[in-house]
């Protein structure tokens, strides 16, 4: 399979969690860190990718992550 699956994770100051957006259907991750968010989708993604597309083997899934830090320079 030459498909690659993409998790977008994105830092929700409000909650203070990282959230994901995805190309897979059916996952939705949120986690307190970003490992705890890596152990989740290494966890989630391979089932919702058999369950909701049939896929089976080895998927690409490229992660990315975004947060920006407001910083004081003096």
């Amino acid at each position: 399979m030459n498909e690659r699956f993409h998790v977008q994770a994105d830092w929700d100051a409000e909650a203070g969690v990282w959230v994901s957006t995805s190309d897979i259907p059916g996952l939705h991750v949120e986690a307190d860190t970003l490992g705890e968010f890596m152990d989740l989708v290494a966890a989630l993604a391979p089932e919702m990718l058999a369950d909701n597309l049939g896929i089976k083997g080895p998927v690409p899934v490229e992660v990315r992550a975004n947060r920006t830090l407001d910083l004081t320079v003096a």
